[in-house]
């Protein structure tokens, strides 16, 4: 990918230039070498796409497509995705810093296998739903049709543009809605091209998907506001949560939001340590860290925390830190040198707080990549779970190894938090481990594994950690209206409930 990409705004149909004309870079996370540059959307550019996407949906053209046929539409798609996945990848480690490898085995091809799941899945659970007959206060019986909510916003991260975007994307066509996506500036790339990729499939009509990269004070308020968004889909940090649930109250929209996390891993005492040490590294160090529900706070009970974190230091300082394009890296970039110093910020803050460093703490200095900012797989023991590097979001490569003497406090402790998205539990016993996972106050845990997601089960998180849910017929459901139909039994007015009430 040695030519520097370049993509217009997608609307209604067609690429265009920004109003104004404005147009940003992206760079490459690894070595800061430009590999985009994109046409930057503003207020009006978003109000045009909004309103295209207006037109589409009160057409029908799409909406009124049979579901069987929808999601035979999205079927081929998947299978043109397939055929990019090698460039997809490409365009996923050139701008968002993910490893060759991780966007090549887990990244991309994970969003593609979600968007199929969830086209499938939407057409197998169908529009209609009976609910049970009545006889009082009269003789009726109803059904439940689910109903496209309409135009839906779509407003995703930097951190995994492009499955984030599929998780969006495929509920809100696969139930008939129109979409506009407004991709994170940092990493709008895989989104553009997937635009691209649908456009010219000619499989969904004019309108319905609409991509604007831009600013999210601009492009992305627009879209949380405007009174033609029936609802927005956001993931990203709580602070931006909040606000975007600011702007949807004002028209009432629905939201869906994933947010932030600091998530607990729990190492069980009969734990294999063979697998539960190095999958909590796993928990910790993909993509650096900067995962929302990564397990940043491993809970080791006391009887064992000195094998662990020993165990911990050494797989961690064996782990390779290098250029994303490079095979043999396992940890990429951070994505950008403001990430790099919030990183160092709160390493600085962990040993203010009496927190000891055990490893990492320090940039790595990659050759020939100059531009990147890579930091070190950081561990942190002697931490108090009230400490800020135990309670605060840090997106980075940064482990607390904290210490408990039973499993109760150890459950205490992983629900002491504002957050509630992912956890892990390891343990030989999984009957135990699933005893455990039921009191985590979170959306998602993981036994004897981490990060894996399902595109048939739900993700979303408890707490300040999110609304709603992805993924699955739960995911499916939220880009649903939800209406009830009641037919009548009684056919003579004087058998109607009301003629006796109002004597009419």
């Amino acid at each position: 990918m040695a030519d520097v990409r370049e993509y217009k705004l997608l609307i209604d149909g067609e690429f265009v230039d920004a109003q104004d004309g404005a147009t940003f870079e992206s760079t490459d996370p690894s070595d800061g070498a430009v590999v985009g540059r994109i046409a930057k959307g503003g207020r009006e550019d978003m109000r045009q796409a909004i309103e295209a996407a207006r037109r589409a949906q009160d057409s029908g053209v799409w909406a009124d497509m049979p579901q069987k046929e929808r999601s035979e539409r999205m079927l081929k798609l998947w299978e043109i995705f397939q055929a990019h996945v090698g460039d997809l990848s490409d365009i996923e480690a050139h701008d968002g810093g993910h490893t060759i490898r991780m966007a090549n085995l887990f990244s991309v091809p994970l969003g593609i296998e979600n968007w199929r799941a969830i086209a499938e899945t939407a057409n197998q659970i169908g529009e209609y739903e009976p609910v049970p007959m009545v006889d009082y206060p009269a003789p009726a019986w109803g059904i439940v049709r689910r109903e496209p909510y309409g135009v839906c916003g779509a407003i995703t991260p930097w951190n995994f543009p492009f499955i984030l975007m599929m998780w969006k994307a495929a509920p809100a066509l696969a139930t008939g809605n129109s979409i506009v996506i407004k991709p994170a500036t940092y990493t709008p790339m895989s989104t553009a091209e997937f635009g691209r990729l649908v456009t010219e499939s000619d499989l969904i009509p004019p309108g319905v998907l609409n991509v604007v990269p831009g600013a999210g004070g601009a492009a992305g308020e627009e879209l949380a506001s405007n009174p033609l968004v029936d609802k927005v889909g956001f993931t990203g940090s709580t602070e931006v949560g909040r606000r975007i649930m600011q702007l949807a109250s004002s028209t009432v929209k629905k939201v869906t939001l994933e947010l932030g996390g600091k998530s607990a891993n729990i190492l069980l005492d009969d734990a294999d340590l063979d697998v539960a040490v190095p999958g909590s590294l796993w928990a910790t160090f993909l993509h650096s860290g900067q995962i929302c529900h990564s397990g940043t706070r491993a809970f080791v009970p006391a009887s064992i925390f000195d094998e662990v974190v020993a165990r911990m230091v050494e797989l961690a300082e064996g782990l390779k830190v290098g250029h994303a394009m490079d095979f043999e890296t396992d940890m990429g970039p951070l994505i950008h040198k403001t990430q790099f110093d919030t990183v160092q910020r709160y390493v600085d803050i962990g040993l203010e707080e009496g927190a000891k460093l055990v490893t990492g703490g320090e940039r790595v200095d990659v050759p020939g990549a100059d531009g990147g900012y890579y930091y070190r797989p950081t561990i942190f023991v002697d931490v108090d779970n009230k400490m800020r590097i135990a309670q605060e979001e840090i997106f980075g490569p940064v482990l607390s190894v904290i210490r408990y003497e039973s499993v109760e406090d150890a459950i205490a402790m992983a629900n002491d938090s504002i957050y509630g998205l992912g956890g892990g539990v390891w343990s030989r016993d999984t009957g135990r481990a699933i005893n455990v996972a039921k009191r985590l106050r979170t959306g998602t845990v993981w036994i004897n594994d981490y990060h894996l997601v399902s595109g048939f089960g739900p993700f979303g998180g408890y707490k300040q950690s999110g609304v709603g849910r992805e993924l699955g017929t739960w995911g499916i459901r939220e880009y649903q209206q939800t209406k009830f139909i009641h037919v009548d039994q009684s056919p003579r007015k004087d058998q109607k409930f009301w003629f006796q009430v109002l004597g009419l």
